[in-house]
């Protein structure tokens, strides 16, 4: 017996055993342009620059809002420590803490602010920031610190 009919003896289907599926995103279901647009962007640089900070600033912009929870100045003050001089890049919300008294100077760049974060950053003396300003000022993303917010599911 050769063929199709050996293969339904066997149980084995040749057709599909090289068959590799991409689990990666292609696309987010964001009706977002600011968003959309900044995804286009980012996957431009991770095909022409290849940078390791291209492409997770691209995967975690491909996450789903439930997995890019916001992320409080005063976690950001705290994890800040030993990096005063870099940028710390965020790509979720910073929000205000009002439990925190004193902001110190810091450099955020963030996908988003609330407008009480960011008054109390740029009042410390620090500096805000969008994704997009970010990669017009400093294409490559050195001299910068890549933060992930804690997921509570």
């Amino acid at each position: 017996v050769h063929g199709i009919q050996q293969s339904r003896i066997m149980g084995v289907d040749h057709r599909r055993l090289h068959k590799h599926v991409s689990k990666a995103k292609k696309n987010v279901l964001s009706k977002n342009l600011y968003m959309k647009l900044l995804i286009k962007l980012f996957k431009f640089l991770v095909r022409r620059a290849g940078k390791p900070f291209h492409k997770a600033i691209l995967r975690r912009l491909m996450l789903s809002k439930v997995h890019r929870p916001p992320m409080s100045i005063s976690r950001l003050s705290r994890l800040q420590k030993g990096k005063l001089d870099k940028t710390i890049v965020v790509v979720a919300t910073v929000t205000d803490d009002e439990r925190l008294l004193e902001v110190p100077k810091m450099n955020i760049c963030a996908l988003k602010f609330t407008s009480a974060a960011k008054q109390r950053i740029l009042k410390a003396g620090g500096s805000v920031m969008t994704l997009d300003q970010l990669i017009v000022k400093n294409p490559l993303g050195t001299n910068t610190v890549l933060l992930l917010s804690l997921i509570h599911i």
